[in-house]
Formats: structure tokens, sequence, C-alpha cells
């Protein structure tokens, strides 16, 4: 079998460019369909989940641009409410697009990832929490139908476990939510905060982390992503590394500061 040996003990130098986190890219592309206008999200990894992602927004009409490292998305046009199974196959994230396109239009027909599953389902927290907030769910033929003829109301949602999907899903829905929402048990990881700190840019107020309060409107903003924290880990080197795009409390989850 093939093996990598690590010999360590030696200081780094140099200069690392810490690459953007692929679980804050995708969440924030998916936030762009909250508003009308371009939405630029920067420090993106040049990843195969990127570009499926730029897919399924593509297929809902968004005008999508990839270019240095930078993703400029376009939500004015949104033509289509609907993501086909052959892209959410490939990426389950993608599910996230759901809260965003029922919040502001009212209506979102997704694939389920894993198709057509009976009983208990890794999405359940999503649906729940969306039913929350008035939205209605029908399942048919391997799709999740959502609806809100009469838009969203805010609501206390409480979470079974910290799902990092599910507290995307509902914080965006929220967001467009008529009144104020309480979502307990939500997750905490630093994907979470870079999604709270775009939809504070375009709008929103949120207060908390662990328990977030969430009413407001959106418009399109720029956002920088955090970098992942496995990304980070020549932050604890005895050398001298600079390490750039690092935001500290990311850097803290590694070097244990």
């Amino acid at each position: 079998m093939a093996s990598i040996i690590v010999t360590g003990g030696r200081p780094l130098t140099g200069t690392v460019r810490v690459g953007g986190a692929k679980n804050s890219a995708l969440k924030l592309m998916a936030a762009a369909l909250l508003a009308p206008g371009a939405s630029v999200i920067r420090n993106v990894p040049d990843i195969s989940d990127v570009a499926v992602m730029a897919q399924v927004l593509e297929g809902l009409g968004a005008k999508v641009v990839r270019e240095d490292h930078s993703v400029r998305v376009d939500a004015s046009e949104i033509t289509s409410l609907e993501t086909p199974y052959e892209l959410v196959a490939q990426m389950r994230a993608s599910i996230v697009v759901l809260g965003p396109l029922v919040a502001r239009f009212g209506r979102a027909r997704v694939a389920m990832p894993g198709g057509c599953n009976i009983g208990s389902r890794k999405i359940d927290m999503h649906i729940h929490g969306l039913e929350h907030l008035g939205v209605r769910i029908a399942f048919e033929h391997g799709y999740i139908d959502a609806t809100a003829p009469d838009g969203l109301t805010g609501s206390h949602v409480l979470l079974d476990f910290p799902s990092v999907g599910a507290t995307e899903n509902l914080l965006m829905a929220a967001v467009l939510a008529e009144g104020t929402t309480v979502i307990e048990n939500a997750a905490r990881e630093p994907e979470i905060g870079d999604l709270v700190d775009m939809l504070i840019g375009m709008g929103a107020q949120i207060e908390g982390r662990g328990s977030s309060t969430s009413h407001g409107e959106s418009s399109g903003r720029e956002e920088r992503i955090v970098p992942s924290s496995s990304q980070s880990i020549a932050a604890r080197d005895r050398g001298r590394s600079p390490v750039a795009w690092a935001k500290l409390q990311v850097c803290g989850l590694v070097t244990g500061s």
C-alpha cells in the first residue's frame, strides 16, 4: 500500500494564502437568491462543488460569473423554482436553496438528497423548521414541493440537535418572514457565523449564535468568506509562516488559543 511519511520538527517559512471554506461558499451562494441584484462572494475555492452550485443557481435563472476566486451571483431574474435531481445528487448541500426560494417566491420544488427514501430523512429538521414558519410541504416522486402562498411568519423553532444545514436553511427563510423567529439549539460552526454576517449585511436583523433571532429584508451585497479550520493548520507552526485571509477565531480552533 502506498504511504505518505511526514517528518516534523523543522520550522516552516513562507506565506500561506488560506483558501475559502467550501461550506461557507456554497451557503453564501444560495443566500444570494434572497434578493434581486448582484452579490459578490470573494475567496471562493475553485472546486467542483462550487461549480455544481453555480449550475444549480443558473438553472434557476440566476447569472453566475466565476473569476479569480470570486463569484458574482445576480438573482434579479429567477425563471425557475425547481432544482433537478441530477444536480442535487452530485451535491447534497444544494438543499439549502429551499429556504431562500420559498421565502422570496412562496414556492420551491427541490429534489430530495438521496431520492424518495421512506422513514427518517436527514432533511427532516429542515422540513419541520420550515413548517413552523408556515411552509406547506408535500413529497412526490423524489421532490420536496414547498409552498407558502401567504408568506412566512416568524416562529419559535427548537432543533433536535444543532444541524448546520437546518440552521442555515431556517436562517435564510426567517430573514424574509413576517415577525421574529427564534432558533434554539442552532449550530455554531464558523460557516454559520459567515452566513449571519452576510445576511446582516443584506439587511437582516439577527442576534445571537446559539439562539438566533432574525427579522428583516435583504439586498445585494459583497462578502468575503471564512477559511476552513483544516486549511489554517500553518497557524500553529513555530516558524514564521504568516497565514493570509484567516479569521482569528477560526485559527483558534486549530491552535487552541
